[in-house]
């Protein structure tokens, strides 16, 4: 007898239950699917929140020419002893969640050259790289694609300075034909094509040799493919070279 209408013959529970357990998985089913749309909607929005969130420092978003203008004005000051008040727990605080500096800079790893300083800069504004004799490796060669690449950085700066030690050392060492203890010989290597384009030129041998350098390391990073020399044809980077006088830190753009 069915429980449900009372017929002797016929049982409606197995149908219902049937139609309730397909029911059932139905709504399931759906919720899942809900649910699986929401969390992929979350994770969209999130992106796009995440994409449009404003960069670190918002001053520094601007244009190659803008970024070079920045870059003197700030060694201009450098040089009058007047530099700007740096708040740097504050400068903590904006800088945690990333960065975007408006310049890189290839400098000599020699210790009375420190461009923060020189160009009175804020931590999150340049973005260095400093290696005795400031020469283009394929390290530092990385290290600017990926400040050009991810953090949009719009200037690229290779910056010499005078009296150079490692410039004059690779000099003598060509010209005597020594050989450097240790790794020395590495920065020989590197700088040697510098020091050779320039050895009969007139003037200065060291002056002229460290400007050579600047100007192959120019050319190196410009034509770095396929990431800085596409960047540098869109116009989205500009690479100079420059470079710093130690008696009055002057920097002086010459390429």
């Amino acid at each position: 007898m069915c429980q449900l209408c009372g017929n002797p013959y016929i049982s409606h529970m197995k149908s219902l239950a049937r139609r309730d357990f397909m029911f059932g998985a139905a709504v399931a089913g759906s919720l899942t699917a809900a649910g699986q749309a929401n969390a992929k909607a979350r994770k969209a929005r999130k992106a796009e929140s995440k994409s449009e969130a404003p960069p670190p420092r918002p001053e520094n978003v601007i244009t190659p020419d803008a970024a070079l203008a920045r870059l003197m004005e700030g060694n201009k000051r450098y040089q009058n002893g007047i530099a700007r008040r740096h708040d740097f727990v504050a400068e903590r605080e904006a800088l945690i969640g990333g960065q975007n500096p408006y310049a890189g800079i290839l400098s000599c790893a020699d210790s009375r050259i420190a461009p923060e300083y020189a160009f009175d800069s804020s931590r999150g504004d340049l973005f260095v790289c400093r290696v005795a004799g400031n020469f283009v490796s394929p390290e530092n060669i990385a290290s600017f694609e990926f400040a050009v690449e991810v953090l949009k950085t719009p200037l690229v700066l290779v910056l010499g300075h005078d009296s150079c030690g490692a410039v004059k050392s690779a000099i003598s060492s060509i010209a005597d034909k020594t050989t450097l203890p240790g790794h020395l010989p590495y920065l020989v290597t590197a700088l040697a094509p510098a020091v050779k384009a320039v050895a009969n030129h007139s003037g200065d041998e060291l002056e002229n040799a460290t400007k050579e350098n600047v100007r192959l390391g120019v050319q190196a990073l410009k034509t770095a493919t396929p990431l800085l020399s596409a960047a540098v044809n869109e116009n989205r980077v500009k690479v100079v070279g420059g470079i710093y006088r130690l008696a009055n830190g002057e920097v002086e753009i010459f390429v």
